[in-house]
């Protein structure tokens, strides 16, 4: 099926010029490659009290991007409220909306402008919003002063079935470090579903806690393999790899060959940024966060949530 684009500004200032010519609907929606229920819909939303005009069609379309239809109700808006409080990024909403099957779905861009007169109105909305950092690349070093993990196989020896991302069971490994290194999580993304395993370390980072944790979350998800890092705590990986799992590991400094884990960590920066140490984190808000991002609709996926792709109740088939 053909997907559904905006009329544009030319557009309109054609129907405009056959409307003055008094040319046919019908022969204007072939010269388009438009069907004729597009033109009339159009002529029934956009047109004024002096007729349709160009210049006032592209008004009031681009009015009622940013202003739900007259039909929303009250539960409409609480309920994107209630969204925005999941921690919902308004793509997020718009996307998954209307993938769902809402009728007259407001578009991100409105419910920016919803969650910004919140604010200024003394409401927290906009407190659930993501904030975006400046990226900063991670230079290049000479010397990988991490020290050697032994016997571990490269990224670039990986199957070309994990590359192509089309089953579930193939992890990505990583761990995020509280401040001053206080505390550490293991986080584990299945590169399909983008599901995520989230485990408190506690004050180490020890290799044999670290494997025991991981061995735990894989052999519950009936893992096929899992790339991590090339961080000491997974030293003892062939613990892994004796049980029927496949471990590699990529390129040191090279993140983006992890990028679904390097994503999944900046998402939990949302609920724990670096200013903040793990010590005091309890494993109840550790469920809630793995919880959250595992329910919150992810674009990539066609704004399905992990949990529903992981429970299968939809095949995505990701480019490779």
């Amino acid at each position: 099926m053909k997907k559904y684009t905006q009329l544009s500004q030319d557009e309109r200032y054609e129907i405009y010029a056959t409307l003055k010519s008094k040319s046919s609907i019908a022969s204007l929606a072939r010269e388009l490659g438009r069907s004729r229920s597009t033109i009339y819909r159009e002529l029934k939303r956009n047109t004024g009290q002096r007729g349709y005009r160009a210049q006032q069609a592209v008004k009031f379309a681009s009015q009622r991007r940013y202003h739900p239809s007259s039909s929303m109700t009250a539960f409409a808006f609480a309920y994107i409220d209630y969204l925005i409080g999941l921690d919902w990024s308004p793509e997020q909403i718009s996307g998954a909306l209307t993938q769902r099957g809402w009728l007259d779905v407001p578009s991100h861009e409105w419910i920016y402008q919803h969650i910004y007169q919140d604010k200024s109105q003394g409401g927290n909305l906009h407190l659930h919003l993501r904030h975006q950092k400046k990226y900063r690349k991670r230079g290049y070093k000479n010397t990988d002063r991490r020290g050697q993990i032994i016997d571990k196989t490269s990224i670039h020896c990986r199957d070309q079935v994990i590359d192509q991302r089309q089953r579930l069971g193939d992890f990505e490994g990583d761990t995020v470090i509280g401040k001053h290194h206080k505390g550490a999580l293991l986080t584990l993304v299945d590169r399909k579903s983008l599901y995520v395993h989230i485990v408190h370390l506690g004050s180490t980072r020890a290799s044999s806690k670290t494997i025991t944790c991981a061995l735990d979350r894989l052999r519950m998800s009936h893992a096929y393999s899992v790339t991590f890092d090339n961080g000491k705590e997974f030293a003892e990986h062939k613990r892994i790899t004796d049980v029927g799992i496949d471990t590699y590991f990529a390129d040191p400094y090279k993140s983006i060959q992890r990028a679904r884990n390097e994503n999944t960590n900046g998402l939990i920066r949302q609920y724990l940024p670096k200013s903040s140490s793990f010590d005091d984190v309890s494993n109840d808000e550790i469920e809630q966060i793995e919880f959250s991002l595992n329910h919150r609709p992810r674009k990539t996926l066609g704004w399905y949530t992990p949990s529903e792709v992981m429970a299968g109740f939809y095949t995505v088939a990701l480019a490779a």
